[in-house]
């Protein structure tokens, strides 16, 4: 549960997170406090999410060193350009736990065509102190070649929708060759795929829940996961897939579950 990737800056951030998409401010902080509690050290937050406050109260009343709880927050669109700066000092402030471990471009939101600069904007905040890590979220390939192109800096991590329906092979090998931690976003399909068979078999024949051989899947390819639950049981549950072990058969069998399916948005049709 503590096990932690080092990061492109030399930054050691946790495999293994809690995400708060589309948890009200009223749910974040139980849900956030239960999470540590259960033994959690990362939290995914952002802008767009209107939790930011109750993620930063959360942490602070936790009893756990600043240090040893690694928050995630992102720039949403509106903000690219011009208005960066300014939005990551509103989420700052709303987060009150200083510098933020690593701050996100929501969406490319190529229709603005925007992220070029906002990308400069973020590295200039971790030059200057202000966040430890700067990353992106929803990257295509094509829109990560352009900022490393432009900027020579490779983001340290790249957000993405990733699950045994969405692979993600090609995003996935241009991660490795840049050196980018891959960390997925609805790992488990928005829970789409936790009916299906394959996955049902897996996990009775290790005595485990679909959702915790996909988290496993996820941690033994290497890449880092966020899932989200405001339940309890299942917040400890989902932690308890560091403890599982999946086959070379296993992985055979998941990996033919790839379809190209997305549960979210496709990043270029989003502005």
């Amino acid at each position: 549960m503590t096990t932690r990737v080092t990061l492109a800056d030399g930054m050691r951030m946790p495999v293994l997170g809690f995400g708060v998409y589309k948890v009200s401010d009223e749910a974040a902080g139980p849900a956030v406090t239960e999470a540590l509690t259960a033994g959690y050290r990362l939290v995914d937050t952002a802008t767009l999410y209107g939790n930011e406050a109750a993620v930063g109260r959360a942490v602070r009343a936790s009893g756990l060193d600043r240090d040893d709880v690694f928050v995630t927050t992102k720039l949403w669109n509106d903000a690219h350009g011009d208005r960066a700066e300014a939005a990551f000092e509103e989420s700052v402030e709303r987060l009150g736990l200083g510098a933020p471990d690593l701050y996100l471009i929501h969406w490319p939101a190529p229709a603005r065509d925007r992220y070029v600069p906002t990308w400069r904007t973020l590295l200039r905040l971790r030059d200057e102190g202000r966040v430890r890590s700067v990353g992106v979220s929803n990257f295509q390939p094509d829109h990560l070649e352009r900022i490393v192109q432009d900027s020579g800096e490779v983001p340290v991590v790249n957000q993405v929708e990733l699950h045994p329906y969405l692979q993600q092979r090609e995003l996935r090998a241009l991660h490795a060759e840049l050196g980018v931690v891959t960390q997925a976003w609805s790992p488990l399909g928005r829970g789409a795929v936790l009916a299906d068979p394959v996955l049902a078999d897996i996990a009775r024949e290790h005595g485990a829940t679909p959702a915790q051989v996909v988290l496993r899947w996820h941690l033994d390819l290497g890449i880092a996961v966020i899932p989200k639950s405001v339940t309890p049981a299942r917040i400890r549950e989902n932690l308890a897939a560091a403890d599982l072990e999946l086959t070379a058969q296993d992985h055979e069998r998941i990996a033919a579950l790839d379809r190209g399916e997305r549960s979210g948005s496709h990043p270029d049709h989003v502005s």
